[in-house]
């Protein structure tokens, strides 16, 4: 027990002993974790690799399609251009992975965009930032699952037909074993990563060696794909080809928001995670490409590229093929997990501020925002419904959103190096974010940052122009109503605050007079716990009784002289057999009739049956009066339950 002396205040502190039950919830999710147990739910880098990079990683297996499909309009002799477009993709990547490397160091709480731009740019550029990201990591998991879906219908074409019920089963899969916690889903995320990147690299590392000796030849029945109207090749289809291809690198900034995710030094474990995980995916990008391009592999919905390549390379379907399409299929599947590790921090970090319901910051039984993993997977299984699970419908909407977070990112950076410059050595300011302090190379860093946020933005510019008529306009038009609904949200709150502040608020008001009133329909045992409940509020209390029936008016009046223990009653006559309406009327007119600092209070007897379907034989009477006076000022409901057995 602590007493505080200055106000007279008794404090008492105790720890709850109530251990949760096994349910189902712990059969499903596992049993629930202490918060004392938070710092061991942390990840080194190799799981952090699997939960945070399975999205970029994942991308190469439609990158290179979606890259090839633009340019397949303009005929086979276009392709040439894909490996050119890849290697300023990946050069893009290079850059935004220097760019993000600072980002982690300077903002160790994770965050990315969004910290960086409500700390250096403004609460508006933030939540523009958050929009856009959170808009992504929807548009991830939607991809990332028909993509994955692509894959089986590749390998399986009878499962055509049912794609979208298939995608839907992963996002519930995938939903689950985050709702796990995020140790416990890394692990089970990390061996299906790293057999997708070995099997990756040696299709592509057989490709290259098969190419050099001679041996490799194109695919066989490529897929036959029509093309209504051919276009001319032009500085225009080459950036939409750019734009499409440029999805490879849209899982880039998962890792600086989630480095609370990591063990221990954080930062420096989250940083040399997003060096491997560049130093995988720009790989991989070259050599799939490149070797798409030598195999004459047909972007196709009925037969991804990723499959035309692995029975190039390994010469059928056979077993190599077989581990390599599971594997790609697994890692697609997976690489949601990505956006289930991100969205929820993410989410938490807007919520904190204001700017999202407060709800999207509580952690669940299993120590992860559980509410954000199931808002995402409800949403991204919502666009999979709408758009079919179609990847080529999706990828239009995917990555506008997330190069002007990249861009905004690079910019809050770029203004921070800058005000860092400005500080003399030694002076150290707390920001919201992190720590600002003058730092060694802020010029270079602040270049790096600069040129990465032109570069985005061009991106960005090209990305809308190209995709606008495909898609691309929704996510323009999406963005600014989320930030509108966000800036909705926080005025809401700002409200609530503001109407709940103690400040100058002076002592409690004294309660000069409590009016009681008690709806009655009989005279019984539950009505007499009412009536003593009441008693205990105030002296001044009215049971009313509705009558409908003379008869049955009469009976309760007899009864209330017998067992009303002297409390008045009053009987209200309804000629329209009305039973709430004249109640309200009654109450509406005592209300008229308060003066300050009086309330009243309704205390309503209510029957709990032993079994839930019996509620449907009682009228809700409370639920009725607490719906229609909520709102109401000076009136409280209360609901005195009387069991039956």
């Amino acid at each position: 027990m602590n007493i505080d002396d200055d106000r007279g205040t008794t404090v008492l502190r105790r720890t709850a002993e109530y251990n949760p039950p096994r349910s189902l919830n712990t059969w499903l999710i596992g049993r629930p974790l202490q918060t004392a147990d938070a710092p061991h739910q942390t990840i080194g880098k190799l799981i952090g690799l699997a939960v945070f990079a399975s999205d970029a990683l994942s991308s190469t297996a439609y990158a290179t399609q979606e890259m090839l499909a633009i340019l397949l309009l303009a005929g086979i002799g276009a392709l040439q251009f894909s490996v050119p477009i890849s290697i300023g993709i990946v050069v893009l990547l290079t850059l935004l992975t220097l760019s993000y490397e600072q980002t982690i160091h300077a903002y160790p709480g994770g965050g990315g965009a969004y910290i960086v731009a409500r700390d250096n740019l403004g609460d508006a550029p933030a939540l523009v930032a958050a929009a856009s990201l959170l808009t992504d990591y929807i548009l991830t998991v939607s991809v990332s699952i028909s993509s994955g879906v692509a894959q089986v219908v590749s390998a399986f074409p009878a499962a055509f037909p049912y794609r979208v019920e298939i995608a839907i089963l992963f996002i519930a899969v995938v939903m689950l074993l985050n709702l796990r916690g995020v140790k416990e889903s890394g692990k089970a995320f990390a061996v299906p990563t790293y057999i997708f990147v070995l099997l990756m690299y040696a299709t592509v590392v057989t490709g290259i060696i098969r190419l050099v000796l001679g041996t490799l030849g194109v695919v066989t029945a490529p897929p036959q794909v029509e093309i209504e109207t051919m276009q001319q090749v032009s500085v225009f289809l080459i950036l939409r080809a750019f734009s499409n291809g440029t999805s490879a690198v849209t899982g880039v900034e998962a890792i600086s928001n989630g480095i609370t995710a990591f063990k221990e030094p954080r930062s420096k474990n989250a940083g040399i995670t997003l060096i491997w995980m560049s130093v995988i995916l720009g790989s991989l990008l070259l050599g799939i490409t490149f070797l798409s391009y030598h195999i004459q592999a047909i972007p196709s919905e009925s037969e991804t590229v990723i499959s035309q390549l692995a029975r190039t390379v390994f010469g059928g379907r056979g077993f190599l093929y077989i581990a390599t399409i599971t594997a790609t299929t697994v890692i697609l599947v997976l690489a949601g997990n990505t956006a289930f590790a991100g969205f929820p921090r993410l989410s938490a970090l807007v919520a904190e501020d204001g700017f999202l319901p407060r709800q999207l910051t509580y952690r669940g039984s299993r120590l992860v925002y559980s509410y954000g993993i199931v808002l995402l997977a409800v949403v991204s299984g919502l666009l999979v419904v709408l758009f079919k699970a179609s990847v080529s419908s999706l990828i239009p909407l995917y990555a506008i959103g997330v190069f002007l977070s990249f861009t905004l990112s690079q910019t809050g950076m770029a203004v921070r190096w800058k005000k860092s410059g400005s500080l003399q050595e030694g002076v150290e300011i707390q920001e919201r974010g992190s720590v600002l302090r003058r730092e060694k190379g802020w010029q270079h860093k602040m270049v790096i940052n600069g040129i990465g946020a032109l570069v985005t933005f061009t991106v960005m510019i090209v990305f809308a122009v190209t995709k606008f008529k495909d898609g691309a306009w929704i996510i323009i038009l999406l963005i600014p109503l989320l930030v509108a609904a966000f800036w909705g949200i926080h005025m809401h709150y700002r409200g609530l605050a503001k109407h709940l502040s103690l400040d100058n608020y002076g002592s409690q008001p004294y309660l000069a007079r409590n009016r009681v009133i008690i709806p009655i329909a009989g005279v019984h045992r539950g009505t007499l716990e009412a009536l003593r409940y009441a008693k205990t509020l105030s002296d001044d209390v009215t049971a009313v009784h509705i009558s409908i029936d003379t008869n049955q008016a009469e009976k309760v009046r007899e009864k209330w002289e017998v067992w009303g223990e002297g409390i008045r009653l009053l009987i209200l006559e309804s000629p329209y057999r009305l039973m709430v309406e004249p109640l309200l009327d009654y109450i509406t007119e005592i209300h008229r009739q308060l003066n300050p600092n009086e309330t009243i209070t309704i205390v309503v007897p209510q029957f709990i049956p032993k079994h839930r379907w019996n509620y449907l034989l009682h009228t809700r009477t409370a639920d009725t009066l607490r719906r229609i006076l909520l709102n109401w000022p000076e009136v409280v409901i209360i609901e005195v339950p009387y069991q039956v057995d």
